[in-house]
């Protein structure tokens, strides 16, 4: 499955790793802020989430860090999205 595909799953949860102050100055609609110093110790959090969790920051540095910690957590449907704003780009509006 790709990228877009993961993005608009109906039950994907989409989480935004930026700071809190990041996150604030523009989002992707409907994601979830919680910033990577969090993730570590959230981990019960993420393995009760709707899958797929799609990740996301600035650049995808941060989001990758997250994806592979939470991946040998055994969280395996966890996905990098890359830049909060190519996932915002790729995300299907949904009709009003």
């Amino acid at each position: 499955m790709d990228l877009k595909n993961l993005i608009n799953d109906p039950n994907a949860t989409l989480i935004d790793v930026r700071e809190t102050w990041e996150f604030a100055g523009g989002n992707v609609e409907g994601s979830l802020n919680i910033p990577l110093g969090q993730v570590f110790s959230q981990v019960e959090k993420f393995r009760s989430m709707p899958k797929p969790i799609i990740l996301f920051c600035m650049s995808g540095n941060r989001s990758g860090m997250a994806e592979a910690f939470l991946k040998a957590q055994g969280v395996t449907e966890a996905y990098n999205g890359g830049a909060w704003r190519d996932v915002a780009y790729q995300k299907v509006k949904k009709a009003a």
